[in-house]
């Protein structure tokens, strides 16, 4: 039985010196329903002007896969424990390093929720872990990648019900 498929579209064109090296890494991904993003190597990969600071680049992408497929899965988990999510926020941050002569990779991304739920009082920090772990068990992107995935929730904020 196949897996369920998932589908991006990357597009580039040519714009400057190829030959040269002097030339625009800028593209677009297009996605389903008609979504097109600007994207781009990292202006800390590659130097402005061939590289463009406002579009996404591959590693943001890969660190916002990561909170985002994290946050859906805590979501789902604490709606199963009966924890009334109001809100949720997270500063994720990625680590790129050499990993070897010439090869670069993300070896460590930190998620950093900051979680607002509807309650009277402040739920069981116990409970509140063990939802961020079956999150981390059972998110997709987690299970699908080789580097560090540290999760650091930040203070709860209530408000009431």
């Amino acid at each position: 039985m196949a897996g369920h498929p998932f589908a991006a579209e990357v597009e580039w064109t040519v714009d400057g010196d190829f030959a040269g090296n002097a030339y625009s890494r800028q593209h677009v991904w297009r996605f389903d329903g008609g979504l097109e993003i600007a994207a781009s190597a990292s202006p800390a990969i590659v130097p402005l002007p061939y590289s463009a600071e406002a579009a996404v680049d591959p590693e943001e992408a890969f660190v916002a896969a990561l909170s985002s497929c994290h946050m859906m899965s805590f979501l789902h988990v604490a709606r199963q424990a009966n924890i009334n999510v109001a809100g949720y926020r997270d500063a994720a941050r990625g680590e790129l390093n050499r990993v070897a002569k010439g090869r670069m990779a993300i070896t460590k991304v930190v998620l950093r929720p900051d979680i607002t739920l509807v309650a009277e009082k402040d739920p069981d920090p116990v409970l509140l872990a063990g939802l961020h772990e079956k999150a981390h068990e059972i998110c997709f992107i987690a299970n699908s990648v080789s580097c560090e995935v540290v999760v650091e929730p930040g203070p709860l904020r209530l408000v009431a019900p």
